[in-house]
């Protein structure tokens, strides 16, 4: 979902740019314009957020699922009075536009991935970065005829998402490039999943830990909404996405088994180094009888380690 490139020459300037300055990023994310008068009450009738109490420039997180219910993409909304943008993981934004289009009857909405290089800018000088080149920091979105900013925070982290413009003005602006060994890092840290990778097409939306700030339980209906409101009211999961904090200075394989008490209880999703938590980290899948703050034991093919179960985030990038 991201560049291809793991670091530009030096993880740990990388990584420390995005915690205490401005990383850059290119390929993390994908737009999808839905434009036309009709643009918000269909996206109102498929995605799982409320889109009316969303203001004229305002910012919200979002799902869309499938008629069964489970996760065909999170998402980010930008909304104005005439199009729609939808922010989606990196790599998936032509199966976003194709998604939504299965959708699209007798409708005003034109649905398109968005072309351009989509920029990320990540970190708590990233606001700086963008005043001095010339560029709105806005506290939603802003787009002029050239350019798009929007504001999608990561947890207590501020990023934007920026298009339309050169890479290289930013740099010189004081965001330095960052790679996606760094970028993983911050990301496990703030318990972010990404589909095809943390989620997938089989993954209930309780399941991801992000319904709190993706569904509306008050708007009418969408798409895939009986699954998610049935389990609301009377069910639970049977696994749910946890940190995991390893206890050697090893990285497990993704998908590496987790077991508890010599029982599979879930597999790693995602792995990196933390230098804030001094250990390597992930995010896993884990059966919710495994409490946070249980010891397990991580397992594959010539290896183990021994590691705990914690609540996400693991970090709220306060630390310094």
């Amino acid at each position: 979902m991201s560049s291809a490139v793991e670091t530009f020459g030096d993880v740990t300037a990388e990584y420390l740019a995005v915690r205490n300055g401005s990383g850059l990023t290119t390929g993390w994310h994908d737009l999808v314009s839905v434009r036309g008068t009709d643009a918000e009450s269909f996206l109102q009738s498929i995605v799982s957020q409320d889109l009316a109490s969303l203001p004229e420039g305002g910012v919200g997180r979002s799902l869309l699922l499938g008629p069964e219910g489970k996760l065909r993409a999170v998402l980010w909304v930008l909304k104005s009075e005439t199009e729609m943008i939808l922010v989606a993981d990196g790599g998936r934004g032509e199966a976003l536009a194709a998604d939504l289009g299965r959708y699209r009857f007798r409708v005003d909405a034109v649905i398109e991935p968005v072309p351009g290089d989509v920029l990320g800018l990540w970190g708590p000088a990233s606001r700086a970065v963008l005043e001095q080149a010339k560029l709105p920091q806005p506290g939603g979105w802003e787009r002029s005829r050239d350019t798009l900013v929007a504001n999608i925070p990561l947890g207590r982290l501020d990023r934007f998402v920026v298009l339309g413009v050169d890479r290289h003005e930013l740099e010189q602006a004081g965001a330095r490039r960052v790679g996606s060994l760094a970028v993983d890092a911050i990301r496990v840290e703030a318990g972010e999943p990404v589909m095809g990778r943390d989620l997938d097409e089989k993954t209930i939306p309780q399941e991801s830990g992000l319904v709190p700030e993706t569904v509306s339980f008050t708007k009418g209906c969408y798409l895939g909404q009986e699954l998610v409101a049935r389990i609301d009211s009377r069910g639970h999961v049977n696994r749910i996405l946890r940190g995991v904090v390893i206890g050697a200075n090893v990285l497990p394989p993704e998908n590496s088994e987790i077991s508890a008490e010599g029982a599979p209880v879930g597999r790693i999703t995602s792995v990196a180094e933390s230098l804030t938590l001094r250990a390597p980290v992930g995010l896993a899948l884990v059966r919710r009888e495994v409490e946070p703050d249980s010891p397990v034991e991580i397992r594959w093919e010539g290896g183990s380690t021994a590691a705990v179960v914690r609540h996400l985030p693991l970090s709220d990038f306060t630390e310094t």
